[in-house]
């Protein structure tokens, strides 16, 4: 295992548990299973502060390194063989699923939904989308510009998203203010190689007494939810990214194959575990007749993150291609460059 990269599979893991958890109970409050409402809004507020930030951070921390080797061009391609052949795939298939069985799930999702993928993302799948697009602008940015000018449209972005609620309404617009920044941090943390400072527990139990005292004053003093953008919620989102890099660098110290499996699979997970989830759901439910919040929980996030495991590892064992990604890209390359293969030396 690659040390140096562990701790990045860690704060995946860490991620996708964290949205595994998130759909699970929002599945399960919109099905009608009883629970304490207030102490679910509060929880869920606390994790969607930062959960999904942290994914573009993540994100961001290998885009200098292969813009370097790949350059803007192959770099999108290689984007549009790993995010957007999944997005329109997984998108189809999963939207399709919830077309059919739409009477025994929660939501009533028509196939004009499905088919407006292209303009209109639903769904987890609109992770995928906006990362597309955020790929996008930071490959055009590092493309024209200097480092320097780069850094200085990125600090932008900083104000871009404190500012949001004042811009067009506009999906594009919204997306790349809303998670730019948290892109760019990824880059410039990369940078800066400082994960030795991270690592030291002092750091790491600063970040969770920050983290709680910012969360605190975000949803109880203010009176603030996560959908409330500005200021408050930057502080709160990069608290919430610092906190789990140091957990990950310190606790992967001492890596366990497990948790590196899962952040090794955390874009199979994510692409699978609504449908997982909702099929556990109903089976409990409708089936088991487990009504219970908390046997629901456990088991759907088991069956969320463990059993999408299990699938992609059947996958690879069985050898199925163009699953998750294909190599869209590489044979539009081929096609393009062989009618002039024959004029080369």
């Amino acid at each position: 295992m690659d040390e140096r990269n562990n701790w990045v599979d860690y704060a995946k893991a860490i991620g996708i548990g964290l949205v595994v958890y998130g759909h699970v109970t929002r599945g399960l409050v919109a099905s009608g299973v009883h629970v304490s409402h207030d102490l679910y809004q509060l929880i869920d507020s606390v994790i969607y502060s930062f959960h999904m930030p942290l994914f573009f951070f993540l994100s961001g921390l290998f885009f200098h390194s292969s813009f370097l080797k790949r350059g803007g061009t192959k770099l999108i391609g290689n984007k549009i063989d790993t995010i957007v052949y999944p997005y329109i795939v997984w998108s189809i298939f999963q939207g399709l699923v919830e077309v059919s069985f739409s009477k025994y799930t929660n939501g009533a999702v028509t196939c004009t939904d499905v088919f407006s993928l292209l303009w209109a993302p639903r769904a987890q799948f609109w992770f995928l989308y906006a990362l597309f697009i955020v790929f996008l602008v930071a490959t055009f940015i590092y493309s024209w510009s200097s480092l320097l000018a780069s850094n200085t449209f990125i600090a932008a972005s900083v104000f871009l998203y404190i500012f949001q609620s004042d811009l067009p309404s506009n999906l594009l617009l919204a997306f790349i203010a809303n998670n730019f920044i948290f892109f760019s941090l990824g880059i410039f943390f990369s940078l800066l190689k400082i994960e030795s400072l991270f690592s030291r527990s002092l750091v790491m139990i600063s970040f969770a007494a920050l983290l709680f005292f910012s969360e605190y004053i975000f949803h109880i003093i203010l009176g603030l939810n996560y959908t409330n953008k500005g200021f408050p919620s930057l502080v709160v989102a990069i608290i919430g990214i610092s906190f789990v890099v140091s957990v990950s660098i310190w606790a992967s110290r001492k890596p366990k194959y497990w948790i590196i499996l899962v952040g090794n699979s955390s874009m199979g997970i994510y692409l699978m575990h609504i449908l997982i989830g909702s099929g556990v759901r109903v089976f409990l439910k409708k089936i088991a007749g487990i009504e219970s919040f908390t046997p629901n929980l456990i088991i759907g996030w088991i069956a969320g993150v463990f059993g999408s495991i299990v699938i992609i590892n059947m996958i690879r064992k069985l050898n199925l291609k163009y699953i998750f990604s294909a190599p869209i890209f590489k044979a539009l390359q081929f096609y393009y460059e062989k009618p002039f293969s024959k004029y080369k030396k």
